[in-house]
């Protein structure tokens, strides 16, 4: 069978048959895989992977995104394993490759990107109906964003996903990408490149300038799980006076896949209420 579907790394994948298993360590497109119907092939996920509630906590779980449990895998014997460029540790999927015959690797950057995503799951796994279903989802909500986006006051954030250190996110990641959908722009203003630590970069209140241009803090849900305590300590820090600070759903803004469907009408949903 000739290959139909090129992934993120470049390599060309063949239709797997009805017996593929399937590991994900990719929380989001875990959640995808079931959106396409692909329940009864996947057979390992990792602790972050939470959805769709009810069906996640029948499959194992093989560790975390990073810290993954090989020989968990391995007994597993799959088929497939689906990794992510950001999310997964280069070294731990080299070392995966020696016994998983097929890495699928993902990418997505901008909420466009899901498009191509649900087409390459549902290429590999044979899943096409279902694939082009979630497409006309997701491009019917980017429509109605665009449609919306000038009618949406322009604002500066700063989404923060970490403390001690305070980490936030560049400007060519998947999160920068999804707030400029409801006319929302992050600084600092800086890219990160393909991977690695630049594209989450570190800061430091007392130094940093462009803080007077921010209207909006916004404290994310994850990987660092942001309380009402957080957004009340910093709405009394003095550095920050005058900022509007408010916790916001990380799953909505971060994960792509089906989410993202879900996550454009979320956005669009806050920047109308500002």
């Amino acid at each position: 069978m000739q290959p139909r579907a090129v992934d993120a790394a470049g390599v060309a994948h063949e239709t797997a048959g009805a017996d593929a298993r399937i590991v994900s360590l990719v929380p989001s497109v875990t959640e995808t895989l079931f959106a396409l119907g692909l329940d009864k092939q996947i057979v390992g996920r990792t602790g972050f992977c939470v959805h769709p509630h009810d069906k996640v906590r029948e499959i194992r779980k093989v560790g975390g995104t990073k810290a993954v449990k090989l020989d968990a895998i391995r007994a597993l014997r799959p088929t497939h394993l689906i990794v992510n460029i950001d999310e997964n540790e280069r070294d731990t999927v080299e070392q995966l490759r020696a016994f998983v015959p097929h890495i699928v690797v993902t990418h997505p950057q901008t909420p466009q990107d899901n498009l191509a995503l649900y087409a390459l799951l549902g290429a590999i796994f044979d899943h096409t109906q279902e694939a082009e279903s979630l497409n006309e989802r997701l491009e019917a909500r980017l429509r109605e964003a665009m449609e919306r986006a000038h009618t949406l006051a322009a604002q500066n954030v700063l989404y923060l996903i970490w403390r001690e250190p305070w980490m936030t996110v560049a400007r060519d990641t998947y999160i920068a990408a999804m707030l400029r959908l409801v006319n929302w722009h992050t600084l600092p203003d800086t890219r990160g490149g393909v991977a690695g630590a630049a594209r989450y970069p570190m800061l430091d209140f007392d130094d940093a300038p462009w803080l007077a241009q921010v209207d909006r803090i916004l404290l994310s849900s994850e990987p660092y799980r942001f309380t009402p305590t957080h957004r009340d300590a910093l709405a009394r820090d003095p550095r920050l006076a005058g900022k509007r600070i408010e916790l916001i759903d990380g799953e909505m803004a971060s994960w792509y896949g089906v989410r993202a469907i879900d996550g454009v009408a979320y956005l669009l949903r806050r920047a109308s209420s500002a």
